[in-house]
Parts: structure tokens; C-alpha cells; sequence
């Protein structure tokens, strides 16, 4: 009997030290970061059910990462999107049983905007879209603050839509997608950073004059408006050309604890808890019939597709994490200036810069504020060379101006030019990123061959994209590029604009 009753006790002793309180259920949860705002409905939670949460905060991503199929640290996880974890599911090749999912509550991903920064974007297109944002970043007309994508699920959604908008097929992003980032005049409008969009929100309120706007959750945002601590309310902008929604799943990781998990699911999908969701913290019901809170909008926009493939995502990050990314670049112009690209050729080559500064609509591709630019023009000989920094109107207007020059060649030293790119490239090569970008309309017929040049040594890092146009050897050119790490865009199957597009970015 005393064998008994030391057996009970001791039941009821571990009982109360895994629980807390006699009779509580208490269950670890991985979570999200922001999902602290939910301590008084948790308290809820606990009153009615019995089960206490006890989240361990982090950030999407890094909880994303952290969960390996299997090992399980937590008996659950809360997560604003499961997506980057669903993928590594996949491409691990985890054949157990997945864990349980639930939708709880949803928020999308969105931009806001000073009010007078809002005006300016919408001069362009009545609906912003992420071109349009990406576009301002890229002219030094918008900076922003964004939470790391490494870390966060907001900067990362972010990240993904600006991709999407760069690839334009409207479709989820595959790997050559990203192999031409495009992103670096996104990137130069990044003023904020922080790791999670809890913590992004506090800078920005502590800087306010360090940014124009700030891409997190709408819940998030419509807090931060309703806070009283910014000097005007942002405006919302649902970017036309895609949304990422998070729908914050609750995953059961233990399937030990299944029926706590469905007493807590339960319990959170009920519409009164629903209710007091959208009330408290601004994210939308995920149970029908629980009507929106009054400051959020009924439609939020096209669905943005996730990456299906893990390359995709660790490209994005790999880039964004690259220093390189993150300062101005530098790209060295070999043009053309033989005599065949008198007349409408030069015409080409002149309205194709009016876009890449700014001047037509060239978006994603155009030169950003800070980008460094070197222009040669070569003919038999280097018939002129010029250094440029866009850091406005004015120097883009000066590209411009220089390509207004008439003094055309008689001979086409492509490979003579080319090495001469190379020297120069060379010095910048020490403190930046460089690239080389060439453009011939002929055969070359002085100077250095091909081969000559290839023996020559070269920076290492430095890549030549060529672009074909006229009648120059295109398979010549594209041996030389991809002998330097670059590629060939051939501007007689299309246009010298979307040739010179097909070069932007490439680092």
C-alpha cells in the first residue's frame, strides 16, 4: 500500500512539473516572432482549456530551418507561413507523415507608404505594383525598411515578389530566374533593416526620416498606424502584380499530443476567438462567416506564387547575403561606333540608353542611384571614354549626351576594345563589382583576334556579356563571353533594348 502511494505521488509530482499548474496541459510551440502580441488571447486559451502555450519566439525562417523532419525539439509550431518548411520537406525527400496542419489567421505582405511618397508612385500607374516600388528604390526617389528574407518571412515574401515581377512570367520563380538577379536597384533603396518585423517596426518608428516606407504584415503595419507614434499614418499599397498571404498554420510536431493539438485548434477556429483575433491583433479570420475588422479591405489582390524549388530560395538569400549586393556596382560599356552604325543603328543604341536611364520604361533593368558606369566607344581605335556616377537627373542626362557623338570609324577593333575594357576593369575590379558589357554590329577586322585576346590574363570575377547586333559574329562573341564567366543576348532575334535588358543585373 505505502508502494502505492509513493507511485501516485510521484504520478502527481512529475505531472505538476511538466504542466505547471495541477490539471494544466502545457505544450512547447516554435513560433514566429510577431505572434507575441498574442500573450492575452493565449491567457484565454489557458482559462478555458486547460493547455498553456509556451512559445519559443523566433524568426520564420530561422524556425523554418531549425525544424528537421523527425527531430523534433517542440510539440508544436505556429509559424506565419509553413511554406519554407513544406519545401524542405520536399526537397529533402522526407518520406514520414507530415505534420497536421491548421490555418488560424491570415495577413498579407504589403508595402506602406509615406502619403506624399504614395502620391509619387502613383503618378505612374493608379495600382503600384513591385516594378513600380522597385523602380523608385532604383532612382534613389524611395528608400525603404525590409526585415532580413534570411530571417523573416515578411522580407523574404518580399523578396520573392519583387523577383516575380523582375522575371515577369507571372509564374512561380525557377532557377534561371534568379541567375540574372535584377534586384540590385531594389536593394539600393534599402535604408532599414532588422531581423524580425516586430523589430523593423520599432526602427522605423525610432528613424522615421531614415525611410520612406516599409515592407511588412498588414496586421503590423495597421498596428503601427493605430500606435500614435508616427508623424503621419502610412498608406497601405497591395502591390497589383501579387501578394504573398500568411495564413499562420499550427502544426502538430508530437503526434503524442493530437488531442491537446485539436483542443487548441478548436478552441482558436472558434468564431468568437476568431472575432477577438481580427479585433486585437488586425489579422484576418481564418473561419467563414467572422466578419472583417473595419480597417481591413475585403479583396487584397492576386495570390503571389512561393518558390516550388529550394534553388530558387537559397539563390534569393545567397544573393542577399552577398556584400556585393548590397553596394553600387559597376559596369563597363564597349560600344560600337564603326561606321556601319551611322543612321538607324545608332538611333537604336541611343533610345535603348534613354531607357536604361530612366528616360523609357526599362524598370528593373534601368541604372540605379550610385551605379558607376563606364562608356567606350571604339571603332579601329578607342575613339572616347567617359566615367559617370548615377547619382541623379543630370548624370543620367550626361550617358546620354555622350552617345551623341558623331565621330564614327571606319575599322572594328572589337577584341582591341574589349582588352582595353579589361584593363581598365582591372582597377575598379579591386573595391567593386564589374561587369563588361559589348556591342558590335560587324566582324572585327583590326587589332587583336579573339584568340589573341583570350590569352590574354583577366580580373578575376569580371564577365563579359556581348550583345550581337547587325552582322557580327555571333558565335565568335558568345565564345569570348562564356569564356569570362558571361553570356551572348542577340539583338537581331529581338531588339538592342531587350538585349541590353538581358545583360542588367549579372554580377
Amino acid at each position: 500500500m505505502k508502494r502505492l502511494v509513493a507511485v501516485l505521488l510521484g504520478v502527481v509530482l512529475a505531472a505538476t512539473a511538466c504542466s505547471g499548474e495541477p490539471g494544466e496541459q502545457r505544450l512547447s510551440v516554435l513560433a514566429s516572432s510577431e505572434l507575441a502580441d498574442l500573450g492575452p488571447l493565449l491567457d484565454d486559451l489557458r482559462a478555458d482549456t486547460g493547455i498553456r502555450l509556451d512559445l519559443d519566439l523566433q524568426g520564420t525562417v530561422d524556425a523554418g530551418t531549425a525544424l528537421t523532419p523527425g527531430q523534433y525539439r517542440h510539440d508544436l509550431a505556429w509559424l506565419s507561413t509553413d511554406r519554407y518548411f513544406q519545401l524542405k520537406l520536399r526537397q529533402s525527400g522526407f518520406t514520414g507523415e507530415r505534420p497536421a496542419s491548421t490555418r488560424i489567421m491570415l495577413s498579407p505582405i504589403v508595402i506602406g507608404v509615406k502619403p506624399a511618397v504614395a502620391a509619387a508612385l502613383r503618378t505612374r500607374h493608379a495600382d503600384v505594383t513591385w516594378a513600380d516600388f522597385a523602380d523608385a528604390a532604383a532612382a534613389g526617389t524611395l528608400r525603404f525598411a525590409m526585415a532580413d528574407p534570411a530571417r523573416s518571412a515578411s522580407g523574404l515574401s518580399a523578396l520573392v515578389g519583387v523577383a516575380t515581377a523582375a522575371a515577369g512570367t507571372g509564374a512561380a520563380l525557377r532557377p534561371r530566374d534568379v541567375a540574372c538577379d535584377r534586384l540590385r536597384g531594389f536593394r539600393a533603396g534599402q535604408s532599414l533593416t532588422a531581423n524580425s518585423s516586430g523589430e523593423l517596426a520599432d526602427l522605423f518608428t525610432a528613424h522615421q526620416a531614415g525611410a520612406d516606407a516599409v515592407i511588412g504584415y498588414e496586421s503590423t503595419l495597421l498596428s503601427l498606424n493605430a500606435s500614435g507614434k508616427l508623424a503621419a499614418p502610412l498608406e497601405l499599397i497591395y502591390p497589383r502584380d501579387g501578394i504573398m498571404q500568411s495564413e499562420y498554420p499550427l502544426l502538430l510536431l508530437d503526434p503524442g499530443k493530437r488531442a491537446a493539438y485539436e483542443r487548441v485548434t478548436d478552441w482558436l477556429k472558434r468564431p468568437e476567438t476568431q472575432r477577438k483575433i481580427t479585433d486585437r491583433t488586425l489579422r484576418r479570420p481564418a473561419t467563414e462567416g467572422v466578419p472583417l475588422e473595419p480597417r481591413l479591405p475585403k479583396s487584397v489582390g492576386t495570390a503571389l506564387y512561393f518558390p516550388d524549388d529550394q534553388e530558387v530560395v537559397d539563390k534569393l538569400l545567397a544573393y542577399y547575403a552577398d556584400p556585393r549586393g548590397r553596394g553600387p556596382g559597376h559596369v563597363v560599356f564597349v560600344l560600337d561606333f564603326s561606321g556601319s552604325m551611322r543612321g538607324g543603328r545608332i538611333a537604336a543604341l541611343r533610345t535603348a540608353f534613354d531607357a536604361l536611364t530612366g528616360a523609357g520604361a526599362a524598370e528593373f533593368e534601368r541604372f540605379y542611384r550610385g551605379e558607376r558606369i563606364t562608356v567606350i566607344r571604339f571603332g579601329g581605335r578607342i575613339l572616347g571614354e567617359r566615367d559617370f556616377v548615377a547619382d541623379g537627373p543630370a548624370d543620367l542626362a550626361a550617358v546620354r549626351g555622350f552617345l551623341d557623338a558623331s565621330d564614327f570609324d571606319s575599322a572594328t577593333a572589337v577584341w582591341s576594345a574589349l582588352a582595353h575594357a579589361y584593363d581598365r576593369a582591372a582597377g575598379f575590379a579591386k573595391t567593386e563589382s564589374v561587369s563588361i558589357v559589348l556591342m558590335t554590329d560587324g566582324e572585327n577586322n583590326a587589332g587583336l583576334s579573339a584568340d589573341e585576346f583570350l590569352r590574354r590574363p583577366a580580373p578575376s570575377g569580371v564577365h563579359t556579356y556581348a550583345v550581337r547586333f547587325g552582322e557580327a559574329d555571333g558565335a565568335e562573341l558568345g565564345r569570348v563571353a562564356r569564356a569570362t564567366g558571361g553570356r551572348l543576348s542577340d539583338a537581331t532575334a529581338t531588339s538592342l533594348l531587350d538585349a541590353f535588358k538581358e545583360t542588367r543585373g549579372c554580377r
